[in-house]
């Protein structure tokens, strides 16, 4: 459950670092704070995965981790890149 808290947190930090940057605002705050909370995802993700592990739960494990490593990298990437697309895009128009 607090892994999907920490991802929300992260997509709403990470929607907020865009409007920031489109505003003409400083975002570089929401850009940490959106890579800040896809990490605590990650973190999140991997406790509870440990959890399975400590009780023995091979039933969760088989059905969770196959699907759930492609979604985490997925995501982990697209945010990865919308939050650093501000600082890209700001040294394109520079150029």
């Amino acid at each position: 459950m607090l892994f999907m808290i920490f991802g929300v947190t992260a997509i709403i930090a990470t929607i907020t670092n865009l409007y920031m940057y489109k505003m003409g605002k400083d975002y570089k705050l929401a850009m940490a704070m959106g890579l800040s909370f896809t990490a605590l995802t990650l973190c999140a993700e991997y406790s509870l995965v440990s959890r399975w592990v400590k009780v023995e739960d091979w039933a969760a494990l088989m059905d969770v981790v196959p699907g759930m490593e492609k979604a985490l990298w997925f995501l982990t990437v697209v945010s990865i890149i919308l939050n650093i697309a501000p600082i890209l895009l700001e040294q394109k128009g520079k150029k």
